[in-house]
């Protein structure tokens, strides 16, 4: 694969309104938080159309665009929200090809570095991965990927086409996906956890605190820097709305835990 980036990233799902649903209460300081990201060496941002829906996309658009040679796009598709804010399939050929040239068309480029295929209940694995890899061909995708899947149906997306990334949930509390991040590991697929810190169920951090302490770190340093010695196909994509949060994620990235501070885990 032609793609290579640092181990901890940008995931601008938080810069929607509550919910991931329409707009920030305060627009400048979403974009100040991007601007601040790729200030600070961020080389890969992971988005979609359907948050907000379209808020994300254009926030990206409007603080980046003419965006740095070195970043990475990476975006979902496969969902969609209504008018309640409801996350609804999306899946069909048609839908997916129309939820790309959105995507094109918000963020403002040629081609998306990554688009995830979301696998949501039912799905038709191959159909879908079957429209991107068209897309692919055409020279509108760079790579695909793909997200919500188990062991079986990261088989069936690669039958169809060669899958560089798996976006699932994983963090320390929720670890349903141990030996998937080692197979991904063993194929040279980088393994992307969503909800690193837990997403609308924060962690429980209190039992962080003493291995927090002996690195003059915070609970939620310790908590990703555990996802990158998990396992070296690991990448990181911590989303924040605040500035604050942004560096204090990026800086876990610094974090070298020993053998004790691991099997206190």
């Amino acid at each position: 694969m032609d793609l290579n980036v640092k181990r901890i990233g940008y995931g601008a799902m938080q810069l929607a309104g509550p919910g991931v649903f329409g707009p920030p209460e305060d627009a400048d300081q979403a974009r100040a938080v991007l601007r601040r990201a790729v200030e600070l060496g961020v080389d890969h941002i992971d988005t979609s159309d359907y948050y907000g829906p379209y808020v994300v996309n254009d926030l990206i658009r409007e603080a980046l665009h003419p965006y740095p040679e070195n970043l990475v796009l990476v975006t979902k598709v496969g969902a969609r929200r209504d008018d309640t804010g409801a996350w609804l399939p999306a899946n069909s050929p048609d839908e997916l090809r129309s939820a790309v040239h959105d995507n094109l068309k918000r963020l403002a480029v040629d081609a998306i570095d990554v688009v995830n295929l979301r696998i949501m209940a039912d799905d038709d694995i191959e159909a879908g991965m079957t429209a991107l890899a068209e897309l692919r061909e055409q020279g509108l995708i760079k790579h695909i990927g793909v997200s919500n899947v188990d062991a079986a149906q990261l088989a069936l997306a690669q039958a169809v086409a060669p899958v560089v990334c798996v976006q699932n949930h994983y963090n320390l509390a929720h670890r349903d996906d141990d030996a998937l991040v080692d197979s991904t590991a063993a194929q040279d697929i980088a393994f992307v956890p969503f909800f690193p810190l837990g997403g609308f169920q924060p962690l429980d951090l209190e039992h962080l605190e003493t291995v927090a302490k002996r690195h003059d770190a915070t609970p939620r340093q310790v908590a990703l820097a555990w996802l990158l010695h998990r396992s070296p196909n690991i990448l990181l994509i911590p989303g924040t709305s605040s500035v604050g949060h942004l560096e204090e994620n990026l800086a876990a990235g610094g974090l070298r835990l020993s053998q004790e501070d691991l099997a206190a885990f």
